[in-house]
């Protein structure tokens, strides 16, 4: 066997004992579902409460607003159709989610199955993710992480990602165009917690400008702090109208914290 050959024969074995490992540690989640409307015309409500907790564990329910896009077999008139069947589908790339159930005053409740995709597991493992299980799973679907975004971030040089920080950086809607523009002012290769702080306090990159525009050269966790005191750009030239040119962010937001602007 030739040398590439032998490195081709490694690669598959490697890759099946991953494939192996996925399909050892993944189950199928299941308990009851129900999906109603929202005021958003586009967009339902989607409850799933599990009935198969481990070791007696409280699992708990899980409740998002799904766009209508993101189903297959449901549409909004659906739940109009009084005691209608409906397999309302989320396909992702993390699983596959089916609420099945009958239609009864304007809504659709039943059971529900995720089934995780073994394969998904094995590309994120390859990856380095390698602690992924049905639940995370089940929320990768639901907030649609794909490999193609991971990879998004991974290239803008976002540090210290993990399976779970994953989560919280699509919950709160960070993708590479914000860590760019945050690059762009200085901001280079952020930590994956600072950027979900950053989206938290919602810390717009057009007002970080206006900040350093003033002088000012605040850190990540500066600008959080200031985002939670509200020392904006318009209350740091109130306070420069005032005369008072050299305040550290410090200070402002002492100014801020004891009330002593006016």
């Amino acid at each position: 066997m030739t040398r590439s050959g032998v490195i081709l024969t490694v690669l598959l074995v490697v890759s099946a004992g991953l494939l192996l490992q996925a399909e050892e540690q993944l189950r199928t989640l299941s308990g009851s579902c129900s999906i109603s409307t929202t005021a958003n015309a586009t967009a339902v409500n989607l409850r799933l409460e599990r009935d198969d907790c481990r070791d007696g564990r409280d699992c708990g329910s899980t409740q998002t607003q799904e766009p209508l896009d993101a189903f297959l077999g449901f549409r909004l008139e659906d739940l109009k159709r009084e005691g209608a069947h409906i397999d309302a589908m989320i396909r992702a790339e993390a699983g596959t989610l089916t609420c099945s159930g009958a239609i009864h005053d304007g809504r659709l409740s039943g059971g529900f199955q995720f089934v995780p995709d073994p394969l998904f597991v094995s590309r994120m493992a390859q990856m380095g993710y390698r602690d992924l299980d049905s639940e995370k799973l089940q929320a990768y679907t639901l907030f649609r992480i794909g490999t193609e975004w991971i990879h998004s971030l991974e290239a803008a040089g976002v540090r210290s990602l993990d399976s779970g920080k994953l989560i919280a950086l699509r919950i709160f809607h960070v993708d590479a165009g914000y860590v760019r523009k945050l690059e762009a002012l200085g901001y280079s290769n952020p930590e994956a917690g600072k950027l979900i702080a950053l989206k938290v306090q919602n810390v717009d990159p057009d007002e970080v400008k206006q900040i350093r525009a003033l002088g000012y050269q605040p850190t990540l966790d500066e600008l959080v702090e200031m985002r939670i005191f509200k020392v904006t750009p318009d209350f740091i030239r109130r306070m420069q109208a005032k005369g008072l040119h050299d305040l550290t962010i410090s200070k402002l937001v002492q100014i801020r914290i004891f009330q002593l602007a006016d």
